[in-house]
């Protein structure tokens, strides 16, 4: 089979060295997933890897009479895309989670204004895009999904663009330090060096287990059990329970705002003060992001008699407990500051529901 399958990667690759478009998708479409997977992790936005991917493929048009096979294909579009996402790097900002870029807010403080989109990590529809389980190599670390965990892809980004590259080539991907030192055109010592470094960095970031670890401890049912249980105190208003299901040190974000809170007093008071007050109706649709259970949160409009987006909720357990929940929201941002306290009420941004509730093939509303 796999004798049979070079053969055949070996004679697209010839048609496609003299320009026949046909052959180029069809070697290049069994890689396309995991490059993009590849791109989110360097860039932390699937808006942004998108746009390195398309780029990457470009190249790879480009160049592909000038491959000799010196490295496996894979290897090199590996290559061609990392550098692609380190060119990109340099034109923008890290992405965060608001939990690196301000303090924790009282519970009694409504929120602010949003920050710019281009300062958040953005979450990963890894089903929709057929992200593998397991893991890419004998040699990697992580499995490809907990290389897309929200907790991961965050430490990620703090690392310089190089050490980024190194740790996920070398520790996701499982490449050798030989190819890695030929992706980024530098030396076996410096790949090893910059890995040593990423990788105390990221380590010093991660929580002793990762999400993957935590939902095979708890099993299909369980795992059910708790975030529907979730869903149902959110859905009756329940500040006592939901709290109840939170960690000690729990945190609830919403980007694009950089308002978060933490606790179980300071998210308390913001739950019984704002979306748990009465004042507003949800339903929920249970999903997956980043390898991780989520939350599609959907609102009562009175005026379409439906229940529309507000947000994506990305959910971090740790053990039973909900360690935190990053809200993506997708209402509109044209607002007066004091209108976050009643961002439900506000329409959706369409280009954002679009985008956002899209790539999870979510529906853009529910009837009762």
């Amino acid at each position: 089979m796999s004798t049979l399958r070079f053969t055949n990667e070996q004679d697209l690759l010839g048609r496609a060295k003299r320009g026949d478009e046909s052959a180029y998708r069809s070697l290049i479409e069994p890689h396309r997933s995991e490059l993009h997977a590849h791109c989110y992790r360097m860039l932390g936005s699937v808006h942004d890897a998108e746009d390195a991917l398309q780029d990457a493929l470009l190249r790879v048009w480009r160049f592909l009479p000038r491959f000799e096979g010196r490295s496996s294909l894979r290897s090199w579009l590996y290559k061609i895309a990392t550098n692609a996402c380190l060119d990109a790097i340099q034109k923008r900002p890290k992405r965060v989670l608001p939990v690196d870029y301000a303090s924790a807010s009282d519970g009694s403080t409504p929120p602010g204004e949003p920050v710019v989109e281009s300062v958040w990590i953005e979450p990963y529809p890894d089903e929709q895009l057929g992200l593998a389980d397991g893991y890419a190599s004998p040699d990697a670390r992580y499995e490809r999904r907990e290389g897309v965990e929200l907790a991961f892809i965050a430490a990620l980004q703090h690392l310089p663009a190089t050490q980024r590259a190194v740790l996920i080539l070398r520790e996701v991907l499982g490449f050798s330090a030989a190819e890695v030192s030929e992706s980024l055109d530098t030396t076996v010592a410096s790949v090893n060096s910059a890995l040593q470094r990423a990788r105390k960095a990221v380590d010093e970031r991660l929580p002793e287990q990762s999400q993957q670890q935590t939902l095979r401890s708890l099993g299909d049912e369980k795992l059910r059990e708790l975030v529907t249980r979730y869903v149902d105190a959110w859905e009756r208003n329940d500040v006592e329970a939901v709290v109840s299901m939170l960690a000690e040190d729990a945190a609830i974000t919403m980007p694009p705002l950089a308002t978060w809170y933490a606790g179980h007093d300071g998210i308390g008071t913001w739950l019984r003060l704002s979306p748990l007050s009465g004042e507003f109706r949800w339903k929920h649709l249970i999903t997956h992001a980043n390898g991780q259970p989520a939350l599609a949160a959907y609102h009562w409009d009175e005026d379409e008699q439906a229940y529309l987006p507000f947000s994506l909720g990305v959910m971090s357990l740790r053990g039973e407990e909900v360690l935190e929940v990053d809200y993506f929201i997708v209402r509109t941002m044209d607002l007066d500051p004091k209108d976050f306290e009643h961002w439900p009420e506000h329409a959706a941004d369409a280009a954002r529901l679009k985008a956002f509730f899209g790539r999870f093939r979510l529906p853009d509303r529910i009837t009762e």
